[in-house]
């Protein structure tokens, strides 16, 4: 998969350095998946989830559960053209306030 980008990523990990490691491992695995569809993505991350409602035209939006669900990696994934765009990366407590709903 092409992931796009690293920098929320690090933006993130620079404020809650203790998300570095398990944000550096999803992004290794992410870059070398090869995900055609949400199935064959929960075969690696069985608890990602599909935002209900979301437009396929712009590709999936799935919610990652990072570090046992202390962080969420909100995703733009479009399975057929192996792309994965980072929209965002919260704190549990964040993701849990919906504000990130508004921003999508």
């Amino acid at each position: 998969m092409r992931v796009i980008s690293l920098k929320p990523l690090r933006d993130f990990w620079e404020r809650h350095p203790p998300a570095e490691n398990p944000l550096r491992a999803w992004y290794r695995i992410a870059t070398k998946a090869h995900w055609g569809n949400l199935n064959e993505l929960r075969q690696v991350y069985p608890s990602a989830d599909l935002v209900k409602g979301d437009d396929s035209a712009k590709g999936k939006l799935v919610i990652f559960n990072i570090k046992g669900n202390d962080y969420r990696l909100v995703a733009r994934i479009v399975f057929e053209w192996e792309f994965v765009l980072v929209m965002k990366v919260m704190t549990h407590a964040e993701y849990s306030k919906d504000r990130w709903k508004e921003e999508m």
